[in-house]
């Protein structure tokens, strides 16, 4: 719970709900990365739940460009947590056979479709600090 989950959304719009107004500035930043496999830490709103934001005052976010995970965050008409379906210190599931391996009974559901073309990790950048918290090589 204190490590905070990733919001991704169709558009920003669905963002707005859980981060702090934006300078056109920072507009324009996040702009030019997004859509895209690209995650920014911005200043979480304070009623933000902190289930989301973990033990920070930014939360982590992505207008995503994977077209299977915009559909869905449009379908239901808000962002949704996004992961990498994989218990702590595990691999990440690049299957629905591994996500039901490590989730043998815990899933209602799992939605079949491509994987993005991404080989690692997105990097995440911090907003106010422009500092870089994880490369897409880690």
């Amino acid at each position: 719970m204190d490590k905070g989950l990733i919001l991704i959304a169709a558009d920003i719009a669905q963002l707005i709900p859980f981060i702090t107004p934006l300078t056109a500035k920072a507009e324009a930043q996040l702009a030019e990365t997004w859509p895209g496999p690209h995650t920014w830490l911005l200043p979480a709103r304070a009623n933000t739940p902190r289930w989301i934001r973990g033990q920070h005052n930014t939360i982590a976010v992505r207008v995503t460009a994977h077209p299977i995970a915009a559909a869905l965050c449009r379908t239901t008409g808000h962002a949704l947590v996004s992961t990498s379906a994989n218990p702590a210190g595990k691999a990440p599931a690049i299957s629905a056979l591994r996500v039901r391996h490590y989730f043998p009974t815990m899933l209602d559901n799992i939605l079949h479709g491509a994987l993005g073309t991404e080989t690692g990790p997105t990097p995440i950048r911090d907003l106010t600090t422009n500092k870089l918290i994880r490369s897409a090589a880690s």
